[in-house]
């Protein structure tokens, strides 16, 4: 059976702690791979790689950072097939979906080659006689990313482009249930002509989580995952005086008004709630249907539910792939059963669902539940799954209330013909990324994606403007040089005249 290693110092390397996890193919059901979980010293040793990388690469010209991850991103578009292939092998999800991970993560890689016009600072002269100040942004070190299982190529995509452009160097602990992804990239990184140790992957679990939050010479930690880690990460990476961002869970919600084409609402609703198997923090996990157009919104989704196309990702027919485990299929289901006894009407249901040839995959089918009471667990907790609850409101009001209530603001959505209705909820609801009939708003790269509430923990957004300054810090520089014909001392403050 394949182990997936280390990768430390530009080059694979065995681990040594003796512990192993297993890596699946959601379609089959069947252990492929076992991945190779770090030990302390592991982690130690990655993360003085990237201190020692960090002399030089820090130093480097921004020409020769831009110069490596321009060839990056030509290997990647090469081999974006390829390393697609590897996201359906391991995540589940279909091959186009993948694809289009491959090409978002690919943004960030772009805004990454022109990062020179970003880190150019400020100058002003003639603050005082003869004095010039200026302000710049120099890389951090060494900086550490968590990802996790549901985007194993862009995710680690919004981390590492705009942190090695800056010249800090990297430590990737990705998830551990599909790790050749990002393993696939550091290949093409070093490819690319990456210096040895700039880029470093250690495979692990909480271990090594719980080492990269203590290490003194890691300074900053960016994590995406559910809310409770999120909430632990930046606890432990405060204790331990280290810069941190990180971005929890979501229940985003989709408005419709009576005004709104309820066709093209049913058909993003699909495409947002049911989309890599329901997999994504941006997921619409529920619709807010407002007075009269419940009824028939729900009969024009459930019509569309019914007919999509559940199988293997490799399989250029099926329009959802499975769940990332047979534990987490599991406890998805659960809540479309523990909803119908808390009072939600179920006009969908999915579990028990199997592929023909595939009975062993851990797929699950799309459920829509409808009446959904605000007390149901479907309705409190992220469940990370192809479930859409649908929402009853009376009023604009009432649902802009719901909303707001929530403990989370990831992402949001609206769906209306009507602009000022559309402006009202842009500015009114409590979410940091929002669509106005766009049900999955993700920031395009140089716009930087977070959320409020739950949703995020830090001060910074990732990616885009604010990625940047999360990588960065500042330094002003406050020059006087004399002028020849001055002389004399003078022990006062500059004066400005």
């Amino acid at each position: 059976m394949k182990t997936i290693n280390h990768w430390i110092g530009g080059k694979p390397v065995e681990g040594t702690s003796g512990r192993f996890s297993p890596v699946y193919n959601p379609a089959t059901g069947a252990q492929e791979k076992q991945l190779a979980l770090a030990a302390v010293g592991e982690v130690d040793a990655a993360v003085a790689t990237a201190k020692a990388a960090f002399e030089s690469w820090g130093q480097s010209s921004l020409a020769k950072r831009t110069a490596v991850l321009f060839k990056f991103r030509e290997l990647l578009d090469a081999h974006r097939d390829e390393v697609a292939a590897l996201i359906s092998a391991e995540h589940g999800k279909v091959h186009s979906d993948a694809l289009g991970e491959v090409a978002r993560g690919m943004e960030i890689v772009e805004l990454a080659c022109g990062i020179s016009t970003q880190l150019k600072g400020e100058l002003s002269t003639q603050v005082s006689t003869r004095v010039d100040v200026a302000s710049i942004r120099q890389p951090l070190g060494v900086v550490a990313g968590i990802t996790p299982f549901n985007f194993p190529a862009m995710v680690p995509m919004w981390m590492f482009p705009l942190a090695i452009a800056c010249g800090n160097t990297f430590v990737l602990k990705p998830s551990e249930k599909d790790p050749s992804a990002s393993y696939r990239l550091a290949e093409l990184l070093s490819e690319a002509g990456l210096p040895d140790g700039v880029f470093n992957i250690v495979q692990g679990d909480k271990v090594a989580v719980d080492r990269l939050l203590e290490h003194p010479d890691v300074a900053a930690v960016s994590f995406v995952g559910s809310t409770p880690i999120a909430k632990y990460i930046q606890l432990k990476a405060v204790e331990h005086d280290k810069r941190v961002q990180a971005l929890g869970g979501a229940k985003n919600h989709m408005l419709v008004l009576p005004d709104a084409d309820l066709d093209f609402a049913a058909d993003q609703a699909i495409n947002a709630a049911y989309g890599s198997a329901g997999e994504r923090c941006m997921a619409v996990s529920v619709v807010v249907a407002v007075g009269d157009t419940g009824d028939e919104l729900v009969g024009k989704i459930s019509e569309r539910a019914k007919n999509l196309r559940i199988g293997p990702g490799d399989d250029p027919a099926s329009e959802m792939g499975p769940l990332i485990t047979r534990e987490h299929r599991d406890k998805v289901a659960s809540y479309v059963a523990g909803a119908a006894e808390q009072g939600a009407e179920v006009v969908v249901d999915g579990t028990g669902y199997t592929v023909e040839g595939h009975e062993d995959g851990f797929f699950l089918g799309v459920s829509l539940l409808d009446r959904v009471p605000v007390t149901a667990d479907a309705y409190k907790d992220e469940i990370f799954g192809p479930v859409l609850c649908v929402v009853r409101a009376e009023t604009y009001e009432d649902a802009i209330k719901l909303i707001n209530g929530s403990r989370w603001g990831n992402g949001t959505a609206i769906f209306t013909r009507d602009g000022g209705a559309a402006r009202r909820f842009q500015m009114e609801v409590q979410a940091g990324m929002v669509g106005v009939n766009v049900p999955i708003p993700v920031p395009v790269g140089y716009h930087s994606f977070g959320g409020w509430k739950d949703s995020l923990f830090g001060d910074l957004h990732i990616y885009g403007n604010d990625g940047i300054a999360f990588y960065t810090q500042g330094k002003v520089i406050t020059t006087r040089w004399p002028d020849p014909a001055d002389g004399g001392i003078n022990l006062g403050f500059p004066s400005n005249s």
